[in-house]
């Protein structure tokens, strides 16, 4: 059977292959998964994402499997026992950020509709497609990025940085940079029209 030719970032982990094959870059458009990848992006900062993605299980179970509306109304005491919980990144301020960003979250929804249509505005609705040959060509940060991150923070988010809301666009197929030799490249732009 012949090997698929893949991004170059997956490595071997069965987990970052199974999370490039089948999500990384392809169009989210429910507002609970958005933000799933809202938080995990923001808890990624300073790690790699393959420690993210073997936490992935349990943040879903200490933050309501990413319904805004609960996490939004997270105590003290709770937030204090999600930043015991060995299963997630226990860094104080990532946790009390994801409370933070589930209340502006809602406030987003609530001016918008939905979190979809507020962020998919800053592609104008559809993906940007990269056509890159190499990762060296992958940018770190886009003006849609710098964009979004900037309205972001003036909304009260945190972790939103420029970085990491790239990494945000392509995890939820706002950008498709999966290299052109990659089997998922044109795969991804099926599905994004």
């Amino acid at each position: 059977m012949a090997t698929k030719t893949r991004c170059s970032w997956t490595g071997t982990d069965p987990l970052m292959l199974d999370y490039h094959d089948h999500e990384w870059g392809v169009p989210v458009h429910d507002d609970r998964t958005l933000f799933e990848f809202l938080t995990l992006e923001g808890a990624q900062a300073g790690l790699s994402w393959s420690t993210v993605l073997k936490k992935r299980d349990a943040y879903r179970r200490v933050f309501a499997d990413f319904d805004p509306d609960k996490v939004a109304r997270f105590t003290a005491k709770q937030i204090d026992k999600a930043t015991s919980n060995p299963g997630i990144i226990r860094n104080r301020l990532k946790v009390s950020s994801t409370v933070r960003n589930a209340r502006a979250f809602l406030e987003v929804q609530s001016e918008f509709g939905s979190f979809h249509d507020y962020a998919w505005e800053f592609v104008d609705g559809k993906p940007i497609v990269g056509k890159r040959s190499t990762g060296k060509s992958i940018p770190a940060t886009s003006p849609e990025s710098d964009a979004l991150s900037k309205d972001l923070k003036r909304r009260g988010f945190s972790f939103v940085g420029s970085t990491i809301m790239y990494a945000y666009m392509q995890a939820v197929g706002m950008v498709n940079d999966h290299l052109v030799t990659c089997f998922r490249f044109r795969e991804v732009q099926k599905l994004a029209r």
